[in-house]
């Protein structure tokens, strides 16, 4: 091989010089493409600025940040825009009102239900303070008629911030009724077992401990005691006002078989409130009730209480959806005026178990609201009345509130059975 050609090809080839004109256009092209775009600057005026190797557009479109998976998870459509709807569409009262049905059970022998309403479902009671005032009835073995008649609003009565917030309607003498009324879930029997002596005492302790403003006491009917446990009423509200003179009672009390003296008896143990409960109007009174529990007689309890104490609050309640009609509801609240009934209370029937009257009727918040407004005007100095009301449903709040404080400052009542004088407050 030429020795000359080896030399060549091992040697760098110099490059050729380009004219200096060449030169300059290259470098500035070259800085055009590698260097940054200059969005803005204080000596430049507003007019876009371009280098030579960008492309000519009206709006160059601004630089776009990286995507997220948070932006995928907000670009998700809304429930409304899913089904195809612009904007949530507001219900009628017809439409917001109007029950759904349902169809339940096995093929071929499938039936059509009616589903419980929005209004009336509630929540499932599970909170510290719920447990607390459980574990101290079991503790005394003393009973409620929130727990016994399944009462829809425990969660709400017993699920204050704390206990001095809380309502609970102690049930007296046992957990078994000697009757069988159609619309409770308490249980029955002819032959309950016997009165337990100490339980005044463990009533009175487990309130103080409580430190309740209201209190509610109620009991099962027992027919098979001479008195029908009167006394044993009588003495448990005695307890309590010597251990705390200043909490209301309320007594939620039975018929005692028509004896007024029995009546008279609890009426003068220092109680603040005589409730009798009439449940219905008198036409559905035999269908709804126990036989032994009549229209007339209860009329009659109420009316005994009121005259051995003028100054004593007399409170019932009715339940509505049983099937009573409009003129029956008005005949009612007139019989109760009266024999100078104060307060009265409406709710919704609503039943137990199968076992049980079936309901006839969800009567709508707007109805409810109604009657109130009604029974007002009638008299009543108080009136409760929706679907959830009970008897004794958050009897601190809607008692107190809207009765007891009408009376503003202190207001002394007379004690009949003693001469003595109280105040309320």
């Amino acid at each position: 091989m030429n020795a000359s050609l080896f030399n060549a090809r091992i040697l760098p080839l110099k490059p050729s010089t380009p004219p200096p004109s060449t030169m300059a256009t290259t470098a500035s092209r070259f800085r055009c493409l590698y260097t940054p775009l200059i969005r803005s600057s204080p000596f430049l005026s507003s007019t876009t600025i371009r280098c030579l190797a960008t492309q000519s557009s009206p709006t160059d479109p601004p630089k776009r940040r990286p995507t997220y998976f948070k932006d995928a998870l907000n670009s998700v459509p809304s429930f409304s825009e899913f089904l195809g709807q612009n904007e949530p569409q507001s219900l009628s009262d017809s439409e917001a009102y109007e029950l759904k049905t349902a169809l339940v059970g096995p093929a071929g022998r499938r039936k059509t239900i009616t589903r419980l309403p929005s209004w009336l479902k509630t929540p499932i009671p599970d909170n510290e303070n719920y447990k607390k005032i459980k574990k101290d009835l079991r503790g005394l073995n003393l009973h409620t008629v929130c727990e016994e008649a399944r009462c829809p609003n425990i969660s709400d009565c017993w699920g204050g911030s704390d206990k001095s917030a809380a309502t609970a309607t102690i049930m007296l003498m046992g957990d078994t009724c000697t009757r069988g009324c159609r619309f409770c879930s308490v249980k029955t029997s002819k032959a309950p077992p016997p009165l337990d002596p100490h339980e005044p005492e463990h009533t009175a302790e487990a309130l103080s401990r409580w430190g309740l403003g209201y209190v509610v006491l109620t009991s099962v009917d027992r027919d098979d005691l001479i008195d029908g446990g009167a006394r044993h009423f009588t003495e448990t509200i005695m307890k309590i006002k010597q251990k705390k003179p200043d909490m209301l009672v309320e007594a939620l009390t039975g018929d005692y078989s028509g004896d007024l003296e029995m009546v008279a008896m609890v009426a003068n143990s220092g109680l603040d409130v005589y409730a009798h409960n009439m449940e219905t109007v008198e036409e559905l009174t035999p269908m709804v009730r126990d036989r032994r529990a009549k229209y007339r007689q209860s009329l009659a309890v109420l009316d005994a209480a009121k005259k051995t104490v003028p100054d004593l609050i007399t409170k019932t309640s009715i339940m509505l959806g049983l099937g009573e009609t409009e003129d029956q509801l008005w005949e009612t609240l007139r019989e109760l005026r009266k024999v100078n009934v104060d307060v009265v209370t409406f709710g919704q029937y609503m039943r137990p178990t199968k076992r049980h009257m079936k309901v006839e009727e969800y009567i709508t918040p707007d109805v409810f609201e109604l009657w109130r407004q009604r029974a007002l005007d009638l008299g009543f100095l108080y009136c409760a009345s929706g679907p959830l009301v009970r008897s004794s449903y958050k009897a601190g709040e809607a008692f107190i509130e809207n009765v007891l404080k009408k009376r503003r400052g202190v207001t002394v009542l007379g004690d009949v059975r003693t001469g003595a004088k109280k105040a309320v407050v």
